[in-house]
């Protein structure tokens, strides 16, 4: 008896989907539906014109004012990612269509992508060199990168508009695995971050265990902030352990430039039991697109009047926002607070040695939709020379993970 209710009731479910899919087929005029639905959409009711859109372009999907239509009133609704895939949709096909190319970059700085943004210019801008509207928007990116743009190492500005979190607690942990002698040594810290009209201030606790010792330092970074282009950075650290320096300090500062770039001036100092050493240093960065370059040299002097030079390039691709990064960050050169070893029972932060090191690091941080939280997780790997046998090299691998919450 089932069998038969089936072979009943099979042919009529076939039967009214096919019914319930020849509803949605568009039969009408496509350009009379457009000019009505876009009356539609101005006067507010952007829910129906939506409606109208996708079934137009359910018939005619290479309709491009339809698509470009239908995209701006996601864009007027706050919906930004829908919006930007249908610009996309028509860009990639269309690169000629100049109402688009201002659409989705005016999307872009209505979200506060600004990296977005000025990647959109610059390609529309191969396009239209001469027009005067996408070099207003170029500039309008730029101008926002400037004002919004923070860079944890390199600058603290003022949070992003509409952020109302001014603090945040950190913990981060990492792990160093070598290929020869050394056993893994392990980090850990704890930190405070508290924004302020004058600037960020970060007390931290810094935990280190190497060579079978545990050893703590106290650090305190701040970023005051002295107009919108020129900002500092000041650090002060202290351990009595022997595998921190006694002190450490630190002051740089950073000028914000035009074309949405910046640089900097600075001195480090390490002051260690029996030694201590100045390491001069700056850097120049860019910003590309939603891309961010950095290059940071480093300058030591040492006897006879020579000098370890050492060097740092970091690149990042931003996402959504500057919480949301990938980078690689590039090192080279003589480095003497890259890493402390022992030389035979002596443990090097009492010696002070310059090694030659090269490092290649990646980090990825992100945050989750609606969690005030930061995540990042960075992996690399070091070459560095021995320091009881110049001219040999041992490697390490690097692991690291750093949770921050912001409230």
């Amino acid at each position: 008896m089932k069998f038969k209710q089936t072979l009943f009731f099979l042919p009529v479910f076939f039967f009214l989907s096919a019914l319930q899919a020849q509803e949605k087929v568009y039969a009408g005029n496509p350009d009379a539906s457009f000019m009505k639905a876009r009356e539609i959409a101005f006067a507010g009711d952007r829910v129906a014109a939506r409606d109208s859109l996708k079934l137009i372009l359910s018939a005619y999907p290479d309709y491009a004012d339809v698509r470009n239509l239908l995209a701006k009133t996601y864009s007027w609704d706050g919906n930004y990612d829908k919006a930007r895939n249908e610009f996309n949709a028509i860009i990639s096909k269309e690169k000629l269509n100049l109402e688009v190319w201002e659409a989705a970059i005016k999307n872009e700085i209505y979200a506060e992508n600004y990296y977005i943004a000025l990647g959109l210019s610059n390609k529309a801008l191969l396009y239209f060199p001469d027009n005067l509207e996408i070099k207003a928007l170029h500039e309008k990116a730029e101008i926002g990168i400037t004002v919004a743009k923070t860079v944890e190492e390199v600058i603290y500005l003022d949070a992003e508009a509409g952020e109302t979190t001014n603090n945040a607690i950190g913990l981060s942990a990492a792990a160093d695995v070598f290929d020869v002698i050394y056993d893994p040594m392990l980090y850990a810290s704890i930190y405070y971050n508290r924004k302020t009209k004058y600037g960020a201030i970060i007390p931290r606790i810094n935990y280190s265990n190497r060579f079978q010792t545990n050893g703590v330092q106290y650090e305190i970074d701040a970023y005051p902030k002295f107009s919108k282009k020129l900002n500092a950075y000041l650090n002060y650290g202290f351990s009595n352990s022997e595998i921190y320096p006694n002190h450490r300090a630190g002051a740089e500062l950073y000028a914000n430039l035009p074309k949405a770039m910046e640089a900097s001036l600075g001195v480090r100092y390490l002051d260690f039991n029996t030694s201590n050493v100045f390491v001069y240093t700056g850097s120049f960065g860019m910003y590309r697109g939603n891309y961010y370059f950095s290059l940071r040299p480093y300058v030591t002097p040492s006897a006879n009047n020579t000098y370890n030079i050492s060097g740092n390039l970091l690149a990042r691709k931003y996402f959504k926002d500057k919480y949301n990064f990938l980078g690689v960050n590039l090192s080279y050169g003589y480095a003497s607070d890259l890493k402390q070893f022992k030389n035979g029972s002596v443990v090097l932060a009492e010696t002070l040695l310059y090694l030659e090191s090269q490092q290649i690091q990646i980090e990825y941080q992100f945050t989750i939709k609606e969690n005030p939280s930061v995540y990042r997780a960075s992996m690399g790997i070091t070459r560095q020379e021995l320091s009881f046998d110049p001219g040999k090299f041992f490697y390490a691998a690097s692991i690291g993970l750093d949770y921050q919450f912001k409230f």
